[in-house]
């Protein structure tokens, strides 16, 4: 089976095709306001390497939406292509580190944070929304716990940095292991889209 895995939820994106256990690609990239420039070059490689791709694998975040969104919508393009299945996992599921067990946080902006316990591939709790004081009577309950975030967290120093990889996500599809999602892929919302409706006029 051939896996096709991809994400960009952070600014390091990266693309693995997996031939069964064989590895035929596997690149990273940087990116601080686009993926979309240093990413399709990445997929064309990817194609000319495995021309048919039987999975493609989605890192859904949480993370960075529009670099989300350009994973899901390159991911479809190559599905549409060549009838290739879809399936979303967690980014923070494929965290790049050789703990089998962990717990995910980082920041959601206006004064919360995320929370995910993981084991083995498998977000068993969350992603959660927790404001700084429940995140951190959480993490007193798991006290042997790694802790990692994708990002610096000046409030939670013990949390080291990890970034998702799209090796694991490619291994974990390949598995079947870790999938939340499948064909109809959607960003993680941690929570309700923000509208602000316009003033009325006076």
């Amino acid at each position: 089976m051939i896996t096709l895995a991809l994400d960009t939820s952070t600014n390091r994106g990266s693309v693995t095709v997996l031939d069964n256990e064989r590895v035929l690609l596997d690149e990273t990239f940087s990116a601080d306001r686009s993926h979309t420039s240093t990413l399709f070059p990445i997929l064309e490689k990817a194609r000319a390497l495995a021309p048919r791709v039987d999975v493609i694998a989605v890192g859904l975040g949480p993370g960075s939406y529009a670099g989300v969104r350009i994973a899901i919508a390159a991911a479809l393009g190559v599905s549409m292509s060549n009838g290739a299945r879809l399936v979303g996992i967690a980014s923070v599921a494929a965290l790049e580190t050789d703990a089998p067990s962990y717990i995910a946080i980082g920041d959601a902006r206006r004064e919360t944070f995320y929370f995910t316990r993981v084991e083995n591939g498998v977000c068993v709790e969350g992603p959660l929304l927790l404001s700084e004081d429940l995140l951190r009577v959480r993490l007193t309950e798991f006290p042997e716990q790694a802790i990692f975030s994708p990002e610096p967290l000046s409030l939670f120093p013990q949390a080291k940095i990890a970034l998702p990889i799209s090796l694991t996500l490619a291994r974990l599809a390949a598995d079947g292991r870790g999938i939340i999602a499948r064909d109809d892929l959607e960003p993680l919302y941690l929570r309700e889209p923000h509208i602000t409706l316009p003033r009325a006029k006076t």
